[in-house]
């Protein structure tokens, strides 16, 4: 009977232990420091040795004042470590790039010099990039770099003293341009997803053609009858501001993606791929139009002739593509290497030689087919090469958007142009997102979800900077003035889509994605698990 007593007062009890399981654990780590003084000292530990043991601990945790001391050496300690060391690195790195090239140069690598030029604005468009990183909005994506990068183009340009100083060749400009666009001609060529295009079918080809078009179609109308261009000018216009920035839409699909919104319904798998149909589109109207525009002869023949330039581009490019399917072998050693190299050098060299032999349109299409046939044929080993592709377009990234911000002086623009480029964009633009909603009616999506991809389809930037200043570019080496303020005009509104819609289209679909996009379902459990998780704890 005792002994059920006492089973009965340990169950009772078992509750209350499992609550104050903090106290339990402090008390027996007490009884455990008890035990120790017992038996080192062999007595009961009295009030002043537990105030000596009290004050012994105080002295072995390090005080916040040296801790603060302590880095501080080690920052400026010499020889220096940690982020001293790594800015010294740095600045010798560069200032050792700057004396290389001067040593071989001479001139051309001090103030006023082309090359100096160049350095100075890749450098600048980098810390414009990483400076414009820093803003961190809550609860949204952060703004692209590249806008940080065309700005800082903008002020070097712009500024009086600085401008003197830094100064860039028209034709160094141009090459360097038309490098960046061919790696992203490359990129755009291999990102293509067969798979997903079979898989989305209509809704992924309404939605990379219809608005594309439309806009197109109606900032053509605009710029003829607002801003005085003429029809073919009107539409290589049209055409730039038909295209939807990767280098933006991208990351956002990718952060919401992550955080399983709109998941199930594919959205941001339709975006991205969408996307690339979409900047393909444009690329291929705006060279179809940008060789009607430069050749002479009747309306006939400039369109035969742009269908020529298509038909040539295409071959070209399945040429090339079945080409380098094959060479190099897969049994070759650096496999990847040589690949990169290879779709690399040749759309550099056909978007050069296109302009060379008297067909500029057929170019850009030729490196889209070859980079999309050789991906089909590389299959696991494309993501490799895409690596690879990636680094040069780290590189000429800060290049092409600091170029472009170079291009625009604010001497030579006058309000009134400013003033209807804006009125252009804007109503195109608003005419593009309606066009989104209704291309996306009948795909299975709700209310919500058709408004978010209206808007999400908003931003604009890489294909603009690419393409913006080509025209401006063949107007300038055929030295006639009234094609130099056509061009000119043509990059102002790029620029100005670029500044606008980029920052406003990323803000936008971070503030807009959780709100109208439903979350997956799996993604509520994992939370919710969690919370448990952490109220148990």
């Amino acid at each position: 009977m005792g002994d059920q007593d006492k089973t009965i007062d340990s169950e009772e009890l078992e509750p209350s232990a499992g609550v104050n399981h903090t106290a339990s654990t402090y008390q027996e780590t007490q009884e455990e420091t008890v035990m120790n003084i017992k038996v080192v000292d062999g007595n009961e530990p009295t009030e002043g040795s537990n105030l000596l043991t009290s004050s012994e601990k105080r002295l072995q945790e390090p005080p916040t004042e040296s801790n603060r001391f302590q880095r501080l050496r080690q920052t400026f300690a010499c020889p220096p470590r940690g982020s001293l060391d790594r800015v010294i690195t740095n600045v010798t790195i560069v200032f050792l790039l700057w004396a290389v090239v001067w040593s071989i140069t001479g001139s051309e690598c001090l103030p006023g010099g082309n090359l100096f030029g160049i350095i100075i604005l890749f450098y600048c468009a980098i810390i414009g990039g990483k400076l414009l990183g820093l803003i961190k909005l809550p609860t949204l994506p952060p703004l692209p770099p590249l806008l940080g990068m065309l700005l800082a183009g903008f002020l070097l340009r712009n500024i009086p003293v600085i401008s003197d100083n830094v100064q860039i060749r028209h034709k160094w400009s141009s090459s360097l341009r038309s490098i960046a666009l061919s790696v992203i001609l490359v990129r755009a060529g291999l990102g293509l997803d067969s798979k997903a295009l079979k898989k989305l079918k209509g809704v992924c080809v309404r939605l990379s053609m219809g608005p594309c078009l439309v806009e197109a179609c109606t900032s053509a109308l605009l710029a003829h009858f607002l801003m005085g261009l003429p029809w073919q000018w009107a539409f290589i216009l049209g055409f730039v501001l038909g295209a939807v920035s990767p280098a933006v839409v991208v990351p956002s699909m990718l952060l919401l993606q992550g955080g399983g919104y709109g998941v199930e319904k594919g959205v941001p798998t339709l975006l991205m791929a969408a996307g690339s149909f979409d900047d393909i589109l444009a690329i291929t109207g705006f060279n179809t139009c940008l060789g009607m525009a430069f050749s002479t002869g009747s309306t006939v023949f400039n369109v035969l002739r742009g269908v020529l330039e298509v038909v040539t581009g295409v071959a070209t490019g399945s040429l090339l593509g079945f080409f380098i399917q094959y060479f190099p072998s897969s049994d070759q050693d650096m496999l990847v290497w040589k690949r990169a190299f290879l779709v690399l050098g040749l759309s550099v060299l056909a978007v050069f030689s296109s302009v060379y032999f008297g067909f500029p349109g057929s170019g850009g299409l030729c490196t889209l087919v070859m980079a999309f046939l050789a991906g089909l044929g590389w299959s696991s080993k494309k993501a490799e090469v895409e690596k690879i592709i990636s680094v040069a377009w780290d590189i000429f990234q800060p290049l092409l958007f600091g170029l472009i911000g170079a291009e625009v002086s604010i001497a030579s623009l006058r309000a009134e142009t400013v003033g209807l480029s804006v009125a252009t964009l804007g109503i195109a633009v608003l005419i593009r997102i309606l066009t989104t909603f209704l291309m996306v009616c009948f795909a299975g999506f709700n209310i919500k979800e058709k408004i978010f991809i209206s808007f999400a389809w908003l931003p604009k930037a890489t294909v603009q900077a690419a393409i913006g200043s080509v025209a401006l570019d063949r107007a300038r080496s055929r030295g006639e003035k009234q094609l130099e303020e056509y061009g000119m005009d043509v990059l102002t509104v790029a620029f100005l889509a670029i500044l606008i819609t980029a920052p406003i289209g990323s803000i936008l679909i971070g503030l807009l994605g959780p709100r109208l996009l439903q979350k997956a379902e799996h993604q509520n459990k994992d939370e919710e698990a969690q919370g448990e998780t952490s109220v148990q704890v």
